[in-house]
């Protein structure tokens, strides 16, 4: 059972989070999920862990804006983290 507390939507700041930081492992499991080409339906459903039959749409707009955010994590977001650690 899934234990964390998600947001239906995944921060939009150009700027790393704590958010972002407490799901950093939630990101990775989307885009490994993404990669080997699961349902969304079913990686939302173990990633966030709520019924998508019973609130498709909200489950959808989790998993596209939290897969963005992970997809941004790989193209930008993973140079603030870098940056982080550094000092």
């Amino acid at each position: 059972m899934n234990t964390k507390v998600f947001d239906d939507r995944a921060p939009d700041s150009a700027e790393l989070t704590a958010y972002d930081n407490g799901h950093l492992t939630d990101y990775l499991r989307l885009l490994d999920a993404d990669a080997d080409g699961a349902d969304w339906r079913e990686a939302a459903g173990l990633v966030f862990g709520i019924d998508v039959a019973r609130e498709p749409g909200r489950a959808k707009v989790m998993h596209d804006s939290h897969l963005a955010r992970a997809r941004w994590m790989t193209e930008v977001g993973y140079a603030h983290l870098l940056g982080s650690r550094r000092g």
